[in-house]
Parts: C-alpha cells; structure tokens; sequence
C-alpha cells in the first residue's frame, strides 16, 4: 500500500469517463482494507431539510445535500470542522473530520454527503498506478465551497504547470 491518502484530494484524470469523470474527491479513509471519499462537487437538488430532515439541525434545513458517491446512496456522511478535533469520531484532516449526528458537539460548519466513494483492498492502489487520479492537498475552501461546479478544474489551476492546462481542457474534447 502507499502512504495512506487520508485527508487528500484525488482529482480524476482527463481519462475517467465513468461515474467519476471531472470529480473531486477528498479521502476520509485509506488503509490496506481499502479507501473511502466523498465527492466534493457534485451538489444534488435535494436539501437537507427534505432529504434528511433529522439532521436540519445540524446542518440547517435549507443546505444542499451533496452526492458523495455511487455508493450507499441512502445513507449519508456527515463532515464538519471541530472547535476541538478530538471531538470528531474519525479525524481526516486537521479540525475536519466526520460527524456522529447523534454527538454532535461544538461544530462550527457541516457538509452532508449521500452515499461515498469506495475502493476494496488494493483497488485504489491499482487506479492510482493507472494515472486515473492526481492527488493534492485540500484548502479549506475547496472542501467547503458554495459553487462546487468549477472545484475540478480551479484544483487543477491551482496545482499548476501542466495541470493549468488540463483545467482548460473542455468536457468533451472530441468536441473541440
């Protein structure tokens, strides 16, 4: 295995067509049992207050609920920015980690997810061998940020050289 991801940003390469095309994806989990993400762009229409109202509390009824990946699409992931990081069960990064709504104390910002992204035992591993993802540390406001339709192709600017160039790269490069 390689060093573990937690807390990082694996960015879909250009040569992703699937459910991953153009995603970002911060890690919460990586061990040798496997991986779990969330994907930070992809907003649903749905907000919290319809979707999981047991949870307007917490995140206020009017939020989006994001689509954190194809996986358990009927439970959610609740991440958030801990006054005390010790507080959170599973830390990922820093003063972020999950949230267990059910505990939920001294939270200044959450962000609820449906579902995750999963990778089995060496199966990111091999993707990652592939080149199907780049990997860069989070800022704060990518992880949170209100217009989360660009947050692949700003990474990639932000990452630079010849990543700026990818970010330039249209949806459809046969259209080009």
């Amino acid at each position: 295995m390689t060093e573990s991801l937690r807390g990082k940003l694996l960015i879909a390469a250009p040569s992703l067509f699937d459910f991953f095309r153009r995603t970002v994806i911060l890690m919460v989990e990586h061990t040798e049992e496997g991986a779990i993400g969330v994907v930070l762009n992809r907003a649903s229409e749905s907000t919290v207050g319809e979707a999981v109202p047991a949870l307007s509390d917490l995140a206020g009824p009017d939020g989006p609920v994001h689509i954190g990946g194809p996986v358990a699409t009927d439970s959610v992931v609740v991440l958030g920015e801990f006054e005390d990081p010790e507080d959170s069960p599973k830390p990922v990064v820093g003063d972020l980690g999950v949230v267990d709504p059910e505990e939920a104390t001294a939270v200044r910002r959450v962000r609820i997810y449906a579902g995750h992204a999963g990778w089995g035992p060496g199966q990111l591993e091999d993707e990652l061998a592939e080149e199907a993802w780049i990997i860069e540390p989070p800022t704060r406001e990518e992880i949170f940020t209100l217009d989360p339709t660009d947050l692949w192709a700003a990474v990639l600017r932000r990452k630079g050289h010849r990543y700026a160039l990818l970010a330039t790269m249209p949806p459809d490069p046969s259209l080009n």
